[in-house]
């Protein structure tokens, strides 16, 4: 607190060791709890962050992970689906035993449901937080907002007068140390004006309760015009709804965010 570090957030993923010992984390149960009551008892503002749908879980799994996060009362709890994304250790080695999709949208019920007693809010597809408690940073990163990363393997993103930089820190502590006085960025590249309408989309979609559509002309730089063939396709669709200018996903547009998205490619 006294540095000016005024939130939290633990990566603990799951409480069950089998499941992160299959994950690759290097942590356990044990200790993922002993971290987040060091958290409470010293952070007003702080987060875990779990996945669903891992290999071999079961709803009961998922149930013995949420009854945890009960007794922890996080004010706020980030849930993401285990994706297998391209040029990862899980690409190339797929794990066994992935829920199907019925399954993992079982899960996805139960974790709505368990939102609800505890009296965490929806407000991101994957972030769901007591009043007053969401993350300023988080949602200033949906709504395409500009961010300096500090510190070894941090992100950040620029926007000047036409065109968009993201820059990555070294990641690695003694590294980023012996660069920081020089050249602290190991990474920048220019976002092209193409991918403009995606990069926003991407982010500002994951808002449930959506955006002023006018904001995407002002922190792209780009005419509304560049969204037009994607958003007429979802408006019809009813995936989106547009309403005094706000944009906001459907509840199906939600349930099928990554369609709704593909649209801006």
């Amino acid at each position: 607190g006294q540095a000016g570090v005024n939130r939290l957030s633990l990566g603990v993923q799951s409480f069950n060791d089998a499941h992160l010992k299959a994950l690759g984390r290097v942590h356990s149960s044990d200790q993922a709890q002993a971290a987040a009551h060091e958290a409470s008892e010293t952070f007003a503002r702080w987060n875990l962050d779990l996945m669903y749908a891992l290999p071999g879980q079961t709803r009961d799994d998922l149930q013995a992970d949420l009854a945890v996060v009960a007794q922890l009362k996080p004010p706020h709890v980030s849930i993401y689906q285990l994706t297998i994304e391209p040029n990862t250790q899980f690409a190339k080695f797929p794990p066994k035993h992935l829920p199907d999709e019925d399954a993992s949208y079982d899960m996805l019920d139960d974790i709505m449901a368990f939102a609800h007693t505890q009296g965490l809010q929806r407000y991101e597809v994957s972030a769901f937080a007591k009043a007053a408690q969401r993350c300023w940073h988080n949602t200033n990163y949906w709504q395409f907002g500009d961010y300096l990363g500090i510190g070894a393997g941090a992100h950040s993103k620029i926007s000047f007068a036409h065109r968009v930089v993201r820059q990555v820190r070294w990641r690695e502590p003694a590294l980023y140390l012996s660069h920081a006085a020089t050249q602290p960025v190991a990474q920048a590249h220019e976002v092209k004006r193409d991918e403009l309408p995606f990069e926003f989309m991407l982010n500002a979609l994951r808002l449930v309760e959506g955006f002023p559509l006018a904001w995407f002309s002002e922190r792209t730089g780009l005419p509304l015009s560049a969204l037009e063939p994607g958003l007429e396709q979802a408006l019809a669709k009813q995936w989106l709804v547009l309403e005094e200018g706000v944009l906001r996903p459907s509840a199906q547009g939600m349930d099928f965010l990554s369609e709704v998205q593909q649209l801006f490619l």
